[in-house]
């Protein structure tokens, strides 16, 4: 993948390198769209196409020039990425979710960053995800570790206690339920009219 001291704006597949979409939206879409209960099929082989195809899509503007021999080491790399070459295998509860916090996580990141990431039109994943393991004391930050405690089984301390009584519709993960057939539709169209331009 390169230099830790660079931004990797490819990654090379197969002996090739393949452009990718570095911008930190493009990366939260495909959190997102990874995290969508309609991407799930009762056949596991069916969601792992289809989780693939995703990846594809959104990460490589030319994925289809990617021969599909090669797509597990895309997927491998595209994960590496993502992570910033920074493996932990270790299985975690889920104490945050990018599309629910968005709105507590956006001001803690500007904060780091020092600008409304919103207004600038380009910002690596990298830079983004920097800023985010370098957030400090906010609601964010307290709004996570009560997640953490309750994930864990450990008793709230009386102020952790009163926080989530008063925080509680932002600590609890929200139920995401499946989208209708014409909901369905409408994504597709949108997801694959974006593909074409």
């Amino acid at each position: 993948m390169g230099s830790a001291w660079e931004f990797p704006k490819s990654l090379n597949v197969g002996g090739v390198d393949y452009e990718i979409r570095t911008d930190y939206r493009v990366v939260l879409d495909l959190l997102t769209a990874l995290a969508d209960p309609d991407l799930t099929d009762a056949d596991e082989q069916m969601t792992a196409y289809m989780q693939s195809r995703v990846i594809m899509e959104i990460m490589f503007p030319d994925c289809d020039n990617i021969p599909m021999e090669h797509w597990q080491e895309a997927l491998n790399k595209v994960s590496e990425f993502i992570d910033m070459g920074i493996s932990d295998d270790s299985k975690k509860p889920k104490t945050m979710d990018w599309e629910q916090d968005a709105p507590i996580l956006i001001p803690a990141i500007n904060k780091v960053l020092n600008c409304e990431i919103r207004a600038q039109e380009y910002i690596h994943w990298w830079t983004f995800l920097g800023a985010y393991m370098e957030i400090g004391e906010s609601l964010f930050s307290n709004i996570i570790h009560i997640r953490q405690k309750k994930a864990k089984g450990k008793k709230l301390d009386k102020w952790e206690q009163d926080f989530y009584k008063e925080n509680q519709s932002l600590i609890d993960f929200k139920q995401v339920e499946k989208r209708s057939e014409e909901e369905k539709q409408a994504l597709e169209a949108l997801f694959y009219g974006h593909k074409k331009k």
